[in-house]
């Protein structure tokens, strides 16, 4: 078993649990509620095969509704987040090569693009939660902000958590 693969099983449990245990009871302003483990997505190493991608992100939203009593909303906007992610490396590219075992970072890839990547998924998932959440186009507005708003926090808890955690690779 590769140190990477545990690593991920570790930071899939650890961000599970942050997520159920503390992270759901947090509600700032009616607005605003984190949703960090969408980082177990946004780290996964760059040649993560799509259907390893799609089942993890599958398996990641599922233990959350589980736990949350939530049907499936967490797991639909996970896959979702997942699906989009390839497209997403894609399309916002980087100075430096994706070599075998890099996972997206700050530290390899530079601050602008792992804010980039991070933001638009982000803000994929909690797109699709808050509206699913809802249900209905009658508060579109409403929701839109809470969009926004927990886009913008959950992505600085994903910063303040990749600079706390995450050792740069060495080279």
């Amino acid at each position: 078993m590769s140190n990477s693969f545990l690593g991920n099983i570790i930071r899939f449990v650890v961000l599970i649990l942050l997520q159920v245990l503390i992270l759901d009871n947090i509600n700032f302003w009616g607005h605003i509620n984190p949703y960090l483990y969408v980082y177990f997505i946004l780290l996964l190493p760059f040649e993560v095969s799509g259907w390893l991608l799609l089942i993890s992100s599958f398996a990641l939203g599922f233990s959350i509704d589980l736990f949350s009593g939530t049907l499936g909303m967490h797991t639909a906007s996970s896959v979702l987040m997942a699906f989009f992610r390839p497209i997403i490396i894609r399309s916002i590219g980087s100075n430096k090569e994706y070599e075998s075992g890099m996972q997206p970072s700050i530290h390899d890839l530079g601050f602008r693009w792992f804010l980039t990547y991070s933001l638009i998924l982000i803000f994929i998932h909690h797109l699709a939660l808050f509206y699913i959440e809802v249900f209905r186009l009658s508060g579109f507005f409403s929701t839109l902000q809470r969009v926004i708003y927990s886009t913008i926090f959950t992505t600085i808890l994903v910063i303040i958590t990749q600079y706390l955690f995450y050792k740069p690779s060495k080279k």
